[in-house]
């Protein structure tokens, strides 16, 4: 089964010259991982706030699917690499997603509950995700 994570090679060689700018700039992995966060929260809270926002989310999307890896990026290629930011990497995800997705409840004609069962589920799927490294395994990304 094909999943983004095919395109992944492309869209960091697409990202790559950004990636050695910042890290010449002085700008770290973590600080980047922070943003993509703070970008999704501040997306989160204008579902909340105007309905219009849903225009915002595949932007907000595609800006965090860049600084995802791009922070990535910086943490291998730019010996940035730590405890503190694989710890930061796998909690922003789960901050994020939530964030983005959790606002989708209080939309006409959705089922809340429904929404958040989905939330629920992406944040055991990523749960599995870090106890496979736990346990001295690779973590995957490629999907199901």
């Amino acid at each position: 089964m094909a999943s983004i994570y095919d395109l992944k090679p492309r869209f960091q060689a697409l990202l790559r010259p950004l990636a050695g700018f910042l890290a010449r700039a002085g700008v770290t992995a973590n600080q980047v991982t922070i943003a993509a966060v703070l970008l999704s929260l501040a997306t989160g809270a204008a579902l909340l706030i105007w309905p219009w926002a849903m225009l915002l989310v595949p932007g907000a999307l595609f800006v965090r699917m860049a600084l995802n890896a791009i922070d990535g990026m910086l943490a291998r290629e730019h010996g940035q690499k730590s405890r503190m930011g694989a710890v930061l990497n796998e909690l922003g995800d789960a901050v994020s997603d939530s964030a983005l997705y959790l606002p989708f409840g209080r939309a006409p004609g959705i089922n809340s509950w429904l929404v958040i069962l989905v939330v629920v589920l992406a944040l055991l799927g990523e749960l599995a995700g870090v106890v496979a490294v736990q346990i001295g395994t690779e973590r995957r990304y490629d999907g199901p």
